[in-house]
């Protein structure tokens, strides 16, 4: 059963916004809010363990320690290329030992 909606009183910046927002993607004003409201209803739903499953066979991934590998291997990627342009030395990966404590 279709239900009517209305905003009382919306500033006048945010209005001028979602026109703005509604012309770029080619629709109306009223499409545009929709498309907002459905984007927001489909956010609150939790991916359903099939889904997830299926992403995870299409990654060819098999157990935990693999997945813990490519985070592992993508940190230690964003590590490098932060060093590299900071000039940073890696003490965070010196053992207690080999600093003298």
């Amino acid at each position: 059963m279709p239900v009517n909606l209305s905003i009382k009183a919306p500033p006048d910046d945010v209005v001028q916004r979602l026109r703005e927002r509604a012309e770029r993607h080619h629709r109306s004003l009223q499409g545009e809010l929709m498309a907002i409201i459905e984007a927001a209803a489909q956010a609150d739903r939790s991916p359903k363990q099939a889904d997830v499953l299926a992403q995870m066979r299409q990654l060819g991934l098999q157990t935990p320690s693999e997945s813990a590998a490519i985070v592992r291997a993508d940190r230690n990627a964003h590590y490098s290329r932060r060093c590299f342009r900071d000039r940073c030395a890696p003490t965070h990966y010196l053992s207690r030992n080999s600093l003298g404590t």
